[in-house]
């Protein structure tokens, strides 16, 4: 029997509704640490305040990133594999949970002056912990509906993901953070818990609100969520995923949508990865926005990024997950243009001229708007991308294969993202140019595009 003739008999038994309420409560859950630690709070902290050199920070957040993906690209098939073969997948969530939640709470030691190893060092086991837990929840979503029913599934658990992300996010812009020169937050109000801004403690606070967030909300998933029946044990487990895993890369070979699905998988998820990580570093460091600012453009794109997921849902299903991806890349390479030609007094390269005159208040300059409407782009698109990527793979490949296949997927979405935070470090050190480094960006988002236009949809039907 061929792949496809198993996945199309592949069908999951029916699961109740709070199961699948608790699966997508997994996102909502894990999202904060990506919208207020990664992207919009901490991470700009890190770059425009926890150190006097912002260009040197700014790499040694790349770097940090780097290293975080080449160890989620090597280990992900592994730990896929293995799961496949233990059966069970909740096990495996809780283990890594405890590193994240543990990590994120040492965050708050990360005040201005302090060495910047000790953070690197917990981002890195936070981002890895938060990765391998998305392999093995990402599994379990072809157990939870039918294949016509996953694109949709998936795109509305990204968009609750961004709405939990977003109530964190306002939370801390609105109640704890405040400006370093007043120390009020942007209602007036006096920052919760007397955090003091100018010590960084509205940005530090961030890795103990996700993980405490990520605690309560997981378990939902723990509670109602069914799980794979339990396999072999541990050890024969571990001996029969790395067998496992050889006879699926080479399985690979003749599986070549698939293969060629997850090689431009691999090259615009970098793109997409680096826009995440850099993103609100590289409008920090132009801007100086602060934390407040830098918050107000996270919670713009999040509200955004909530409506373009639940929009994809439908798209996805109309049209299919690898139409909603194409759009989605193009938005994105539009937006990223954008951004990089955008700077003080200028879009578009210089072709369109912006005035410099500050008119006071939030963005208060010409180009300062114009990167905010480029961000919109983002918001759009880089949820759908993400999440019909998903839905891409879920409908190609078999129940009994998922773990081992979502976890190449992760590979695909890490094995090279080094190259993109590297590309940018090494650009950024070479120029002293942080623009030449985004610009670097580019070159991932199309190339992927490019390599995806030729893919089967789904991914196997070159099979049949």
């Amino acid at each position: 029997m061929v792949a496809t003739e198993i996945i199309d008999n592949d069908v999951p038994a029916k699961v109740p509704a709070r199961g699948i309420w608790g699966w997508m409560f997994f996102d909502w859950a894990a999202q904060p640490f990506f919208t207020v630690v990664t992207t919009f709070i901490f991470g700009p902290y890190f770059v425009a305040r926890l150190t006097a050199d912002p260009v040197s920070a700014q790499t040694t957040w790349s770097n940090m990133a780097t290293i975080s993906s080449v160890i989620i690209a090597i280990l992900s098939p592994v730990l896929g594999s293995i799961a496949d073969q233990s059966g069970a997948r909740k096990p495996w969530i809780a283990f890594f949970a405890v590193i994240k939640i543990a990590s994120l709470f040492c965050l708050w030691g990360a005040a201005p002056g302090s060495p910047v190893i000790y953070p690197v060092i917990f981002m890195i086991l936070a981002s890895i912990s938060a990765e391998f837990s998305i392999v093995f929840n990402d599994s379990m979503m072809p157990r939870l509906v039918g294949k016509d029913d996953v694109g949709k599934l998936s795109n509305a658990a990204w968009g609750l993901g961004y709405l939990g992300g977003m109530i964190v996010l306002i939370t801390v812009v609105t109640l704890l953070a405040g400006n370093p020169q007043t120390g009020k937050t942007i209602l007036g109000l006096t920052p919760l818990f007397g955090l003091d801004a100018a010590l960084g403690e509205d940005a530090r606070i961030t890795g103990p609100i996700s993980a405490a967030w990520y605690l309560i909300f997981i378990l939902p998933m723990f509670l109602f969520t069914p799980d794979a029946a339990r396999g072999l044990p541990l050890r024969t487990a571990v001996r029969s995923g790395l067998r496992e895993l050889s006879a699926t890369l080479s399985e690979l070979k003749r599986r070549r949508g698939i293969s060629l699905f997850l090689i431009a998988r691999m090259i615009y998820q970098d793109g997409v990865n680096g826009l995440l990580i850099l993103g609100g570093t590289f409008a920090a460091g132009m801007f100086g926005w602060a934390t407040i600012e830098i918050g107000i453009y996270g919670i713009i794109l999040n509200v955004i990024a909530i409506f373009g997921c639940f929009a994809a849902g439908y798209v996805d299903r109309w049209l299919g997950s690898k139409t909603t991806v194409v759009i989605s890349l193009t938005l994105l390479l539009v937006a990223t243009f954008g951004i990089i030609s955008t700077g003080p007094g200028f879009t578009l390269f210089g072709l369109v001229p912006l005035s410099t005159v500050n008119s006071g208040g939030l963005f208060g300059t010409a180009a300062e708007k114009a990167y905010i409407g480029y961000g919109l782009l983002i918001g759009i698109a880089f949820g759908p991308v993400q999440a019909s990527s998903r839905s891409y793979l879920a409908r190609s490949v078999s129940l009994s294969e998922a773990g081992r296949y979502f976890g190449i997927y992760a590979l695909s979405g890490r094995a090279t993202s080094f190259m993109a935070t590297l590309f940018f470090s090494l650009v950024t050190y070479w120029s002293g140019s942080a623009r030449l480094g985004m610009a670097t960006l580019v070159l991932f988002l199309a190339g992927g595009l490019l390599l995806l236009l030729p893919t089967p949809y789904p991914a196997d039907r070159a099979t049949k």
